[in-house]
């Protein structure tokens, strides 16, 4: 049972899986050394720091133990059922907040974060996100980000629409929201898919509405839509540095807009 190349997202979670089928198969014994970190990762074709991470979770689950200069000790098979490795460890030693600084996170969980910091904190995440994206892309998770983009075409067609009627309309832009979203969960770094998952999960807030009343151009929403059709098509093709860049000038035009104009 060869070691397979690794080519997905989330790779700690499939090295942590593949290398615990390969002990349950009897490939490494119980007291014999798995190979080096150096070793796998060139074999596996990713990073130390993943094969590292994936090292980590078995012996949370005890099924290694990890010796710092002499190698990693395989131990007597643990099962892990049905689920990931990572699940199993994390059932073990769930991921909860620190009680000393709880306090600091609800003094001002329900507090708008101001305009510009926000999308100053997108700009530096956002456009690295969707260079993982690209190189990340599967056909399951395209089309996800496809029908965001379409979403996000159909929210500005009925804001339009309402608007030539008459009608008052609030903007939501969820399809917009939805669409940055999933290129970041996309990424397969869950940090940078937490932070956008949080800071746009929440409808915007008054100020950063009352922003877009005054300065919105009359043509943003055509050249946002673009914008977003231009990285999505980077996304398609695997291109990360097209991707990134896309991304970057389309939070750059909005910070403009907003701030400079």
């Amino acid at each position: 049972m060869p070691l397979k190349t690794i080519r997905n997202a989330r790779l700690y979670r499939q090295i942590a899986d593949q290398l615990h089928d390969l002990i349950e198969a009897g490939e490494f014994p119980p007291g014999s050394l798995l190979p080096p970190e150096r070793e796998l990762a060139q074999t596996l074709g990713v990073s130390r720091a993943s094969v590292r991470e994936a090292l980590i979770a078995l012996e949370v689950i005890g099924q290694v133990e990890v010796r710092v200069g002499h190698g990693v000790l395989v131990g007597p098979l643990v099962p892990r059922g049905e689920r990931s490795i990572l699940h199993a460890a994390a059932q073990q030693h769930p991921w909860s907040l620190d009680p000393e600084l709880e306090q600091e996170f609800a003094a001002q969980s329900d507090e708008e974060i101001p305009p510009y910091s926000l999308l100053e904190a997108r700009r530096l995440v956002e456009p690295e996100a969707a260079a993982l994206a690209a190189a990340n892309m599967t056909p399951a998770i395209l089309a996800g980000i496809e029908e965001a983009y379409e979403r996000h075409v159909a929210d500005n067609n009925e804001e339009v629409d309402e608007r030539h009627q008459g009608i008052p309309y609030t903007a939501n832009h969820t399809g917009d929201r939805l669409f940055h979203v999933r290129i970041a969960q996309a990424s397969g770094n869950p940090a940078y898919a937490l932070l956008i998952r949080h800071i746009l999960g929440h409808q915007y807030g008054v100020m950063f509405r009352r922003l877009q009343d005054l300065y919105l151009t009359t043509d943003m929403k055509t050249r946002s839509r673009e914008q977003h059709l231009r990285i999505l098509n980077a996304l398609r093709q695997h291109d990360a540095e097209r991707a990134r860049r896309a991304m970057a000038v389309h939070l750059d035009d909005v910070i403009t807009i907003f701030f400079d104009s």
